[in-house]
């Protein structure tokens, strides 16, 4: 996008220019002396040649990829654990995605695609409420939910898979909303670099 202002700036620029150029070579010059009746037309003064300035397409110049200067540590449970990608939470029975979870899933989107070579699992999770057969299907709709915007985003359908767990891998125990809230997720695994 960068790229695209930055040329449309400098399109501006050069139009503007173009303009002003072609504006003054049209209108008259103050200082030149006009010829009076009865003036030889040998001793008038010669107006100036006016060159024009040649307008040429701007050159497109490749975008130089900025370079990732990130190391990775090369353990994949190691990259996990530092959390470069962060889960994003559910209200009860539901699978959509909220603002904070899109902005969660944009910054991840921009990490990703600064690591293209990483692959990712992304597993869908629930509360304990519920039936088995119920949550597994939440589940499946949550991950396929993270799934579907990432992709949007930009980010290689064939770096992403998905599972549901459903009930069956709680973050936390317990038994109350402060608990439940926690489980119902979208989490994030890098299964490969």
């Amino acid at each position: 996008m960068r790229f695209f202002n930055r040329h449309i700036l400098g399109l501006l620029v050069v139009m503007a220019v173009v303009t002003a150029v072609g504006c003054k070579s049209s209108t008259p010059s103050a200082e030149a002396p006009q010829p009076t009746e009865g003036t030889p037309v040998a001793t008038r003064t010669p107006k100036p040649d006016i060159q024009e300035e040649v307008v040429r397409t701007p050159v497109n110049e490749p975008v130089q990829s900025v370079e990732v200067t990130e190391e990775l540590p090369d353990d994949i449970e190691l990259l996990n654990q530092r959390g470069y990608l962060t889960d994003v939470f559910f209200d009860t029975d539901r699978y959509d995605l909220e603002p904070d979870a899109r902005e969660s899933l944009a910054r991840n989107s921009g990490w990703l695609q600064e690591h293209q070579s990483i692959q990712i699992l992304i597993e869908g999770h629930c509360d304990e409420r519920n039936t088995r057969e119920y949550n597994l299907a939440l589940g499946e709709r949550r991950a396929s939910a993270v799934r579907d915007y990432l992709v949007f985003l930009g980010i290689s359908p064939d770096r992403i898979r998905t599972i549901s767990y459903g009930e069956e891998r709680p973050f936390a125990i317990g038994h109350d909303e402060s608990i439940w809230k926690l489980n119902r997720r979208a989490h994030f695994v890098i299964t490969g670099r």
